[in-house]
C-alpha cells in the first residue's frame, strides 16, 4: 500500500511539474507520452524461463540540466509476460512453458547525454519497479510441477518480491517532438527473494529481472 501511495504522489507531482514547465520553461522542459513493446525475462538458474512480449506506456519529463546533459523523470506502466517450464506429470512428463503475467509501475530518474542536440541521446539511471504477483494466465496449470522439481507447483511461485530496483541504459533518436527509443533494464535486486520465506522445495531462489523495451515518445 505504501508503494501505491508513493506512485500516486509522484504522478501528481509530475502533472503539476508539467503544467508549471509548460507555462514557464517551455524552452527547456517538455513532457512526453511514451508507448512501446517490452521483452521480459528473469535471469535465474532456479527456473527454466522463456522471454515474454507485452506492452508499456508512460509519462516522462525531459529537462535541460547543463550544456549537453539532460535529466529525465517519469512514471510508466508495464504489463509483462513470461513463460516458465513445467509438467502435469512432474519429472516424468514432457515440460511445456506455462504462461504468467505481471503488472508493474515504474518510477525512473535518468540522466541523458546529448550526442546530437534534439536528435540523439544516450540515457541511463535507476528505476524503482513496483509490481503485483506473478499471476498464472490459465489456472488449469496451477498444480503442474515446475521443471527441475518434484513438489514445486506452478501456483507456488506467484508471490514474488513486490519492490525491486533496476538499472537502465538506453538511447533515443529522432526529433525534438518525436523520438524512437530502446532501453535495457537489469534488476539489481532479487525478484524471487520473497519465495525463500514460503517453505517451498527450494529455499534459496535467486533471479534478476531483464527487460528490453522498444518504443516511441511524443513530446508535447
Amino acid at each position: 500500500m505504501k508503494y501505491i501511495s508513493f506512485i500516486i504522489l509522484f504522478t501528481g507531482l509530475l502533472c503539476t511539474s508539467t503544467t508549471f514547465s509548460q507555462r514557464n520553461f517551455k524552452e527547456f522542459n517538455i513532457i512526453g507520452i511514451s508507448g512501446g513493446i517490452t521483452l521480459y525475462d528473469i535471469t535465474t538458474n532456479d527456473l527454466h524461463t522463456k522471454q515474454g512480449e507485452s506492452l508499456m506506456f508512460g509519462l516522462q519529463m525531459r529537462g535541460n540540466v547543463y550544456n549537453n546533459f539532460d535529466m529525465l523523470y517519469g512514471i510508466a506502466f508495464y504489463d509483462t509476460k513470461i513463460g516458465i517450464a513445467g509438467s502435469s506429470l512432474g519429472p516424468l512428463g514432457n515440460p511445456k512453458f506455462i504462461n504468467y503475467n505481471m503488472q508493474s509501475a515504474q518510477i525512473s530518474i535518468l540522466w541523458g547525454y546529448k550526442i546530437i542536440k534534439n536528435h540523439l541521446s544516450l540515457e541511463g539511471g535507476p528505476i524503482l519497479n513496483v509490481n503485483g504477483k506473478l499471476t498464472l494466465k490459465d489456472t488449469q496449470f496451477k498444480n503442474d510441477i515446475l521443471e527441475g522439481y518434484t513438489t514445486l507447483k506452478a501456483i507456488d511461485i506467484e508471490d514474488v518480491s513486490k519492490a525491486n530496483f533496476h538499472a537502465a541504459i538506453g538511447m533515443t533518436a529522432g526529433f525534438r517532438n518525436f523520438r524512437l527509443f530502446t532501453q535495457y533494464q537489469y534488476g539489481v535486486t532479487n525478484v524471487l527473494n520473497k519465495l525463500n520465506s514460503q517453505n517451498l522445495e527450494n529455499k534459496s531462489f535467486k533471479g534478476n529481472s531483464s527487460v528490453l523495451v522498444f518504443g516511441a515518445t511524443m513530446y508535447l
